[in-house]
C-alpha cells in the first residue's frame, strides 16, 4: 500500500534556479521566468490530467547527451551533472575524463566514489515525458528537456541500480527504496512535470495525491521552461 510506503518519510523543499527568457529586443535585459511556489498538495492539483500514451516513442527521439552548458569545457550534459553535485570534486583528465571524487545517491543514501556506478536519471524519464506530452514537442524542444540543467531537479545523479530499477515508471508504481527520501523525490517529480507543462494519468495522479498527504510541509518551487 502506497500508505504505508509513506510512513515516516521525511518532507524537504525544494528550488529551482530560475530561467532567463530571450529578451524581445535586443537592447533590453532579459526578463526572468516567472517562478511559483505552492505546498505540494496545491503543486500535485496544477498538472493536467490526461490518458497517456507510448505510440511511435523512440529513446533517440530525445538527443542527449549533449555539449552540456558550457560549449567551452569539453564535458557533455552527463559530466557537468556529475561535476555539478558532487561531493568532493572528481578528477578531470584530458576529454573530461573524470576519476575518483564523491557522490551521495539520494535515492538510497549511498556513498559513491567511482562516477562508472552513477547513472544520470532524467527524474521524468523520457519514455515517460512522452506519453504525457513530449510526443507533441518539436525535436529541439526534446533536446533541451533531456539535457535540462537549468533546474536543479531535472537531472539527478543516483546509483546505476537504482535508477535502472526505477527505469520509466511513475510514482504509483516506484519509488526511491530510502522511505526518507520519497517527499523530496515526489516534489521533484511534480516540478519537472510543472517546468516542462507534462500532463499525468489518473492512477498517477491519485498516487502523488497520496503522497502529498503525508508530505503536508513540502514546498515545491519551479520555474516554466522556455
Amino acid at each position: 500500500m502506497i500508505k504505508n510506503m509513506l510512513r515516516g518519510a521525511a518532507a524537504l523543499s525544494l528550488a529551482l534556479t530560475p530561467l532567463a527568457l530571450p529578451s524581445a529586443a535586443t537592447a533590453a535585459p532579459a526578463v526572468p521566468a516567472a517562478a511559483a511556489v505552492l505546498n505540494l498538495a496545491d503543486a500535485v492539483e496544477q498538472i493536467p490530467l490526461a490518458d497517456e500514451s507510448r505510440a511511435g516513442y523512440q529513446r533517440d527521439s530525445f538527443k542527449h547527451w549533449n555539449r552540456g552548458l558550457d560549449l567551452t569545457d569539453g564535458c557533455n550534459t552527463r559530466n557537468e551533472v556529475l561535476l555539478a553535485e558532487a561531493t568532493a570534486a572528481p578528477t578531470v583528465a584530458a576529454g573530461c575524463k573524470l576519476s575518483a571524487g564523491t557522490w551521495l545517491s539520494y535515492y538510497d543514501g549511498q556513498e559513491v566514489n567511482d562516477p562508472a556506478k552513477l547513472d544520470i536519471d532524467h527524474m521524468v524519464p523520457l519514455a515517460e515525458s512522452w506519453d504525457s506530452g513530449a510526443s507533441a514537442w518539436t525535436p529541439e524542444r526534446r533536446e533541451a528537456y533531456a539535457n535540462d540543467q537549468d533546474a536543479a531537479t531535472s537531472l539527478v545523479a543516483v546509483t546505476a541500480r537504482t535508477n535502472r530499477s526505477k527505469a520509466d515508471q511513475d510514482p504509483r508504481e516506484w519509488m526511491p527504496p530510502l522511505p526518507d527520501a520519497h517527499c523530496r523525490y515526489v516534489s521533484e517529480w511534480v516540478a519537472t512535470k510543472l517546468r516542462w507543462g507534462l500532463a499525468a494519468d489518473q492512477g498517477e495522479a491519485d498516487a502523488l495525491k497520496v503522497y502529498a498527504d503525508a508530505c503536508e510541509t513540502t514546498v515545491v518551487h519551479y520555474t516554466p521552461a522556455p
